[in-house]
């Protein structure tokens, strides 16, 4: 016998929905391709991640077509150049030093005095 909704666990009831959803979508009259294991969408060779986007060119007369896609490589600059300013750290305000005792020697090494300095 199957549990009510409420005792079901949380991935039981996603379980539970999502084979309803796929259910419903094929008696809809959808159909599943199946993907070989090991299929990318990968471009062949290279490293996919450092791809240049190269955009598509709209065939002629057709009016629905999205205008082609403006580079804004000076946009990323200034933004990338604040960030740069940001991170930098502000330059560090010497702090005020107190006042520090000093020997002072006489002519011939020895310790005379102690004296208050600042610097």
């Amino acid at each position: 016998m199957p549990k009510s909704p409420k005792e079901m666990s949380f991935k039981a009831r996603q379980r539970d929905q999502l084979q309803r959803q796929i259910d419903e979508f094929l008696s809809r009259g959808g159909h599943i391709r199946q993907v070989p294991n090991g299929a990318s969408g990968a471009p062949a060779g290279g490293d996919w991640r450092h791809q240049h986007f190269t955009p598509r060119q709209a065939p002629a007369g057709d009016a629905t077509a999205t205008p082609p896609r403006v580079p804004l490589n000076h946009v990323i600059a200034t933004i990338e150049a604040r960030k740069q300013a940001r991170r930098q750290k502000p330059p560090r305000i010497k702090a005020r030093r107190a006042p520090r005792r000093k020997l002072i020697y006489d002519d011939f090494g020895e310790p005379l005095r102690w004296q208050w300095v600042d610097e």
